[in-house]
């Protein structure tokens, strides 16, 4: 879901040149600037480095809820996978910049009493510990999907349909922790152009990077 959004916020960006995507199926946009690589091994990239080279940042948006899955299995979905991947582009592209989509409530320690924390939070400090130019966690609480945007995960579609109507008011109330597909997807790539002063980013954060990639001044 929020590769979706910002898949849109770069398709619609003119300062972004080209856009590739790398996954198990095809997204089922088509754009000018967008080029797909359909991947069925998440874990191994050596016959498409070829592919890989020359780009900016990488947005990774791949990830799972850990309800009802066994911790090893989490961690191979969570941890090894995205390391696989940042460690190939780590290599190929160290001038990269690289924006991993955590959540929440993630733990840096990696010892608290959360499974799914202590992964994503294992997930981030190995991530951080690669020689990219710069690396940014993004931790997101809510998530409003907007713009057609839908999450592929059939209980999650009944839950936003069910909260659509007190969505805004949740917004409201709580500013600093809901966030739009449009918003993530914004503060994504406003971090890839221009940094940010943490590379850590609760959902004020992201908010914040938002705000500033729509002012006027900000393209």
């Amino acid at each position: 879901m929020v590769g979706q959004g910002v898949l849109r916020e770069c398709l619609l960006d003119p300062e972004i040149e080209a856009v590739l995507t790398i996954g198990r199926s095809s997204t089922g946009t088509h754009h000018a600037k967008l080029r797909e690589v359909v991947h069925a091994d998440m874990l191994h990239y050596s016959d498409i480095e070829a592919d890989l080279k020359g780009f900016d940042a990488c947005f990774f948006c791949l990830g799972v809820s850990s309800a009802g899955m066994p911790e090893q299995q989490y961690e191979n979905v969570t941890y090894t996978l995205t390391l696989a991947a940042a460690d190939t582009l780590s290599r190929v592209n160290p001038a990269m910049t690289f924006v991993y989509v955590s959540g929440a409530g993630t733990d840096s320690s990696e010892k608290g009493r959360m499974m799914w924390a202590r992964i994503k939070g294992k997930t981030e400090n190995a991530i951080l510990r690669l020689p990219f130019k710069a690396a940014y966690m993004f931790r997101p609480g809510i998530i409003e999907p907007v713009h057609g945007v839908r999450s592929r995960t059939t209980a999650y579609r009944i839950g936003y349909a069910l909260s659509k109507p007190v969505l805004p008011l949740l917004r409201r109330l709580f500013p600093r922790y809901i966030l739009t597909t449009e918003e993530i997807g914004l503060a994504m790539i406003h971090v890839a152009k221009q940094g940010a002063p943490k590379k850590i980013l609760e959902s004020w954060d992201i908010r914040d990077c938002a705000t500033i990639a729509s002012l006027p001044s900000a393209h």
